[in-house]
This record gives C-alpha cells, structure tokens and sequence, in this order.
C-alpha cells in the first residue's frame, strides 16, 4: 500500500471521526464532564459504537489475512494509574485527547491551553518512560489477548464481543434515550418543544 493511499485513508476516516463528534455532539465540554459524572451518556453510546465496529473491521481483515495484530504487552500498573490520570484529566478540562482538536475547529478558546497540556504531559512521559517502563512490565503477563484465554480464534472473539457491546449500547439506548438528553430540537427544528408541548400551553413571552 503506497503512502498516498495511507494518507487518503487517514484523511477519510479523520473525516467521518470528526462528523461523528460533530452531529454526537460529544465533543462538547458539558457532554463530556456530563459523561463522567454519569448525567449523560451519550458520550459512552458513541465510544462503545466506535469499538464495536473497529472490532468488525479487524474481524473482517484477519481472517481475510488483509491484517496483522501487533500485540502490545499487558500492564496492569500502567492501566490502572493511566486510567486514573487521563480520567481525571478529562474531567478537570472537559475534553480528552480525540475531542480537543474538534473544540479547536469548532472555536473553544480554552482548548488551546488543553492541547498544550496534553503535549507537555506527552513530552514529560517520553522521558520518563525508559525509567517507568521497567516497573510497569513487572505488573502484566505480558502479551496476552482475551482470545489466548479462550482459545479461540480472534476474528470469532471479536465478533463476539461486538455482538456484546451492541447488546449493551442497545439497552442503554431505551434506558437513556439520546434524545432525551440532547432535547427535541436537537435536530434544528425550533418547533420541535412546542410541538410536544400540551395543547392548552401558552408560548413564553
């Protein structure tokens, strides 16, 4: 595959990435800090979609023998203080590393001081890691994937577990209905409140 068709690629999916987060609105910093405080969920329904279908596309591509997995070793220590240090971080700035580019384009101001952040923090870790490294690998069995424990092939894994997280996005959905929690008009319609508003309501002055 040349380079100009990774870029192409690599454009294309930057695009549907961004309309994704755009039309979820999920890149909002009132959606995402809503999300972590477990008022909101629509952030959640549009992760959870986004993994179910990478699974999908990786299902397809290896056992077609398009693709190859690159295994990265397990490191429970480094899971645990990095989750823990980006949810936190997320929650502080109402933005995580996907979405602050989208509030940049879409003019939030303080998202320039975030991404700055995210770069020192960046930065900090690439010189730090040759010492952490060492410790963290000392907390995981090393590579290791769910279909090795079950011993079974990774495309039936994958499938399976996106079958799951469909299952689950379903039951939220009629849980937290999407529109419930964006609001009628969601869609631009100014009507879309008064029409669903009693007959004997009078309009706000």
């Amino acid at each position: 595959m040349s380079i100009l068709t990774l870029i192409v690629i690599g454009l294309v999916m930057g695009a549907v990435f961004g309309l994704a987060l755009e039309k979820s609105r999920v890149f909002e910093p009132g959606m995402i800090v809503g999300q972590m405080q477990l008022r909101t969920f629509i952030m959640l329904k549009v992760f959870l979609a986004a993994v179910a279908t990478g699974l999908v596309a990786l299902a397809v591509l290896t056992a077609a023998g398009w693709a190859g997995l690159h295994l990265k070793a397990v490191e429970v220590l480094a899971n645990v203080v990095g989750g823990l240090l980006l949810g936190a971080g997320i929650t502080l700035a109402g933005a995580c590393p996907g979405t602050v580019v989208a509030q940049i384009g879409a003019g939030y101001r303080d998202a320039l001081a975030t991404l700055a952040g995210g770069l020192a923090g960046a930065l900090a870790f690439g010189y730090l890691q040759p010492t952490l490294a060492p410790v963290f690998a000392a907390t995981g069995p090393g590579k290791l994937t769910l279909a090795d424990v079950l011993g079974l092939p990774f495309w039936a894994v994958a499938l399976i577990a996106a079958a799951v997280l469909v299952g689950g996005m379903v039951a939220l959905e009629r849980w937290r209905p999407w529109r419930g929690e964006l609001g009628r008009d969601v869609d631009g319609d100014p009507l879309g409140d008064a029409a669903s508003a009693p007959s004997h309501a009078l309009p706000a002055e």
